[in-house]
């Protein structure tokens, strides 16, 4: 951190300065990166950054992100993001509208795994995946995949094949010091058949690939033999383990599929309850930095919520008690508030304690939004600015600034 200390004439202890600084939000930093070159170098330091980090982490300075369409466009729905005011008396008013041009043309993309250390991780059916730190601003477009399609179907009339892009999953190894993305990625074999008429499927081939972005690279890792299903809520990245719901060759070998960033090993997991068709409303959440899943109760617009977490095995913690109007959970905010979906399509919070429900003015096309809580981080993640990628941010209509 040499360097901080002396700044317009006085002379400050370098310590003190280094307190001072870490304890700023990620914009501030991003505008006394032009006080002087020192700052500016030392801002990118590991050191810094974890000491960053963790003083945000500690205080539980939570960033949001509203992912959400506003109505449907079929065959392609138009997805943005909505940044979040978290500050006191602000009530969750957006901030901010963000929109990824590189994403922009695909059905319900992208979605979002993570996040990570203040990162997402963003893909879509195709070959598409991109990392974002919303904080720095940097946008990272991942390299083609590993796997592609056998060279001799093109020479086999009446014969299809293509690749489906599946399920992803986003973590930090930190044995390493690397982010790494999971993506289950299946091979259909087809083509025409003349007794049905049209298009069947002959065969299927299922693979993983793994990406590191130390070396930023694909790579082919084992298949864990059951099929990942993508996550009702975003959040599904729990200290160093990515979770999924999974299916295993018959349909109600219902599962959960972890995968650990460090060892790159799968391992599967039962569910909290046998399995029944609600099964597959439940929803994976980190609780309290433990593996947890909500599983919704109840018919209609009225609905309560059973929370368990694995801690070695199941347990359920407490049961959230008819709520009213209520279309889907989103996930939990700072002291246990919950994010839920209303029968009208609007954002709303409810607080357990006082059962209190405040409808926060945001709406969405219905079951389109995703919300994500993350801390900032100052990480590289060597990309290319929001500008260089025609990332556009805008205010809210009606803002005067």
């Amino acid at each position: 951190m040499q360097g901080l200390s002396k700044t317009g004439g006085s002379d400050i202890p370098e310590v003190l300065v280094f307190e001072i600084l870490h304890r700023l939000p990620v914009k501030s930093l991003t505008r006394f990166k032009c006080v002087c070159k020192p700052w500016s170098s030392s801002f990118q330091t590991p050191l810094f950054i974890t000491k960053h980090h963790n003083h945000h982490l500690r205080r539980n300075n939570l960033n949001l992100l509203l992912k959400r369409s506003l109505e449907n466009r079929r065959p392609y729905d138009t997805y943005f993001f909505s940044q979040l005011s978290t500050d006191k008396g602000h009530n969750f008013s957006v901030k901010q509208t963000v929109h990824l041009p590189f994403f922009e043309n695909f059905l319900s993309r992208p979605e979002v795994h993570g996040p990570c250390n203040g990162i997402l991780c963003l893909s879509d059916f195709t070959d598409k995946v991109a990392l974002w730190n919303p904080s720095t601003r940097e946008f990272k477009i991942l390299p083609q995949s590993s796997i592609q399609c056998p060279p001799f179907a093109s020479y086999i009339p009446y014969y299809n094949i293509y690749i489906d892009f599946g399920c992803s999953g986003f973590g930090y190894d930190s044995q390493t010091d690397d982010y790494k993305v999971v993506r289950f990625v299946t091979i259909h074999f087809g083509g025409y058949d003349e007794v049905y008429n049209g298009y069947v499927e002959f065969d299927r081939n299922e693979k993983v690939e793994l990406y590191s972005l130390r070396s930023d690279s694909w790579k082919e890792i084992s298949h864990p033999g059951v099929t990942a299903h993508g996550p009702l809520l975003i959040n599904n990245y729990i200290n160093g383990f990515y979770y999924w719901l999974a299916v295993g060759h018959y349909e109600y070998e219902i599962s959960i599929l972890s995968f650990d960033m460090v060892t790159e090993n799968f391992s599967i997991l039962p569910l909290p309850l046998p399995t029944t068709s609600g099964t597959y409303y439940l929803a994976l959440l980190d609780f309290n930095g433990l593996l947890g899943a909500l599983l919704p109760q109840g018919e209609g617009t009225e609905k309560s919520f059973d929370i368990w977490v694995m801690n070695g095995s199941w347990t359920k913690q407490f049961t959230i008690d008819s709520v009213p109007g209520v279309e889907r959970a989103l996930g939990f905010w700072k002291n246990g508030e919950l994010f839920l979906e209303s029968s009208d399509h609007e954002l709303v919070l409810f607080d357990p304690s006082t059962r209190e429900l405040k409808n926060l003015g945001i709406h969405a096309y219905m079951g389109t939004m995703r919300i994500s809580a993350y801390v900032e981080n100052l990480v590289p993640i060597n990309g290319r600015s929001e500008y260089e990628e025609h990332i556009i941010r805008r205010l809210p209509e009606g803002a005067s600034n």
